[in-house]
């Protein structure tokens, strides 16, 4: 069974499941301007048209992942929209371990990686009019059930029953995931971003690792000495200098 009524207040107690969808973000885009409410989930057994960040294709391969996406609906200005991207990414490598005993680092800013290949991504998009945030929709797609992988992914990618020898159910995952995203969502809402931040960084690829990020003004090779608090990746280079990186491909290297 793909998902089950959700163990929450209100994130997950409206799902709208779709045997097959071009992407779980544009319906729920389309929910959106029909009226959904806070907390509702798009969830889909296959996705044709899945997307990541940056407008990359996502592997989404009928029956063996989480292909999702959250409706949530803050009264927060829009420079803090950012933010939850964090929010979903430590709570979904909470919800993996909390599942299957293993240990999931979140490579800034939204993906989540074990044994140095990636296992999900988090990609965060909203609505909003006048400066006015209308709705946030957090798009996570997992790799759980997949044993095999084309070609171009299978030394980047892998699935959570790849490393743990057996089939994950993904039902539990999925009411472990909204579980934890209410909760941390309320933590944000009630102390704001220093305790996501905090905790984040306890969940962070290890701060020692070198790292290449490549932005649009080129290369910056270095060593992250952690983020802001608007969620800026603060990079040193070799001569000590550091630089804040709003938008990158990362690499470790």
């Amino acid at each position: 069974m793909l998902y089950f009524r959700a163990k929450t207040t209100f994130i997950g107690q409206q799902v709208a499941f779709y045997p097959e969808v071009t992407s779980t973000q544009i319906v729920a885009h389309q929910l959106v301007g029909e009226g959904a409410v806070d907390g509702t989930v798009v969830i889909a057994d296959q996705q044709t048209a899945g997307k990541g960040r940056l407008a990359r294709p996502w592997n989404s391969q009928k029956g063996t992942g989480i292909w999702m996406s959250t409706i949530l609906k803050p009264e927060i200005p829009m420079q803090q929209v950012p933010q939850f991207t964090f929010i979903a990414s430590l709570a979904v490598a909470e919800a993996i371990e909390n599942i299957t005993g293993l240990d999931p680092q979140i490579k800034w800013p939204n993906d989540i990686y074990i044994d140095k290949r990636k296992v999900c991504g988090v990609l965060t998009e909203m609505q909003a009019e006048a400066e006015q945030v209308n709705a946030i929709i957090i798009g996570t797609g997992i790799n759980v059930n997949q044993d095999v992988f084309p070609e171009e992914l299978r030394d980047k990618a892998t699935s959570l029953a790849i490393l743990v020898g057996h089939p994950i159910s993904r039902g539990a995952l999925y009411g472990e995931i909204v579980s934890q995203l209410e909760k941390y969502y309320l933590l944000f809402l009630d102390q704001g971003f220093a305790p996501i931040k905090l905790l984040w960084e306890a969940r962070a690829i290890p701060f020692s690792e070198k790292i290449v990020a490549k932005t649009l003004r080129g290369e910056i090779r270095g060593t992250v000495n952690g983020i802001s608090d608007e969620g800026v990746l603060i990079v040193q280079d070799a001569v000590g200098e550091e630089h804040k990186i709003y938008s990158a491909d990362i690499s470790l290297g």
